[in-house]
């Protein structure tokens, strides 16, 4: 496992972690959900991923119980807040009374002490930036936290949330965490060269896809998925599953294949080949998917093969 600096901080964390989406609380068996946590943690992850709305706290549980049989020091744990947990006019948003009750709510069902990194989940525009900032500043103060991030955010809000932190020598943000894979490249443009300059390391999730890019789609046919895929579950349409990158993904496994390594090594790789990239978000249904996943850490790709895939993924 080799392990990459979080943004401008001192703190390290695998370049592969692992995050509860959709899963942990949910449709994965409690089982699975332990014995993929226990794996990651036995091939070196140290850096876990939650959230407070998956499953309206359940994935915190499962992650918080399993992680509890390890040292504390020994693994760093986000966890989010912003969307809605409950009926009341200020049960969701970036208020300082929402993430003051949040905090402590996640932590109770987490059973610990502080969290390494909570996230914004999402910007608020309802709120002023000088408010959450204070009071995530406050919670770091508490001990209660110890980083600051946010999550899709745009490169112009985390630009303005730098300036009020300077400002007014508040705690800044070291990591955002938003979506980048092969078909997914917007963070290119702007948020990767943000995080370059301003010391933001991006944690990025469906580095997979959401499983596209694993190569267990030979169809975007709704007949001929796997039944027990995510794209039967949520629909090709939610995926972004089409006959296009169906063909793409077959012509990138055979790239993978003339590197004796699978596609979803192949797809991580050329995620993590950016270096502001500090960590690889990967979901697990199984403990097995965790074992190739992580396999991926310390895989380089040479000048040559990243120009072959962008031929492949701009055709």
């Amino acid at each position: 496992m080799e392990f990459r600096r979080l943004g401008a901080s001192g703190l390290k964390v695998s370049d592969i972690s692992l995050g509860s989406w959709l899963t942990y609380g949910g449709y994965v068996e409690r089982e699975n959900a332990v014995k993929s946590i226990q794996t990651a943690y036995g091939l070196g992850v140290n850096f876990f991923d939650t959230a407070n709305v998956y499953e309206r706290g359940a994935a915190e549980v499962v992650v918080g119980e399993t992680l509890r049989a390890f040292p504390r020091e020994s693994y760093v744990l986000a966890t989010k807040v912003f969307g809605r947990m409950g009926d009341g006019v200020n049960d969701q948003g970036l208020s300082r009374k929402h993430i003051m009750e949040q905090c402590d709510a996640s932590l109770k069902r987490l059973g610990m002490d502080y969290i390494d990194i909570y996230y914004c989940h999402r910007f608020h525009q309802d709120t002023p930036v000088q408010e959450t900032l204070r009071a995530l500043d406050d919670l770091v103060r508490s001990g209660k936290v110890l980083y600051v991030g946010v999550s899709m955010w745009t490169a112009a809000q985390m630009e303005e949330a730098l300036a009020v932190a300077d400002r007014l020598l508040l705690d800044r943000i070291v990591v955002n965490q938003p979506l980048y894979n092969m078909f997914d490249r917007e963070i290119e443009k702007e948020i990767i060269p943000l995080g370059e300059q301003k010391g933001i390391g991006q944690v990025v999730y469906s580095p997979l896809a959401q499983g596209l890019l694993t190569g267990k789609y030979t169809s975007a046919s709704k007949e001929e998925m796997p039944q027990d895929s995510r794209a039967a579950k949520l629909g090709a349409d939610r995926m972004k599953l089409n006959g296009d990158r169906v063909e793409k993904v077959h012509q990138l496994t055979a790239i993978a294949n003339e590197l004796d390594i699978t596609m979803s090594q192949l797809a991580l790789a050329w995620v993590l080949r950016q270096q502001n990239v500090s960590s690889a978000l990967v979901g697990a249904s199984r403990p097995e998917q965790v074992e190739e996943n992580v396999s991926a850490s310390g895989i380089k790709l040479s000048e040559d093969i990243v120009q072959a895939i962008e031929s492949i993924l701009t055709a």
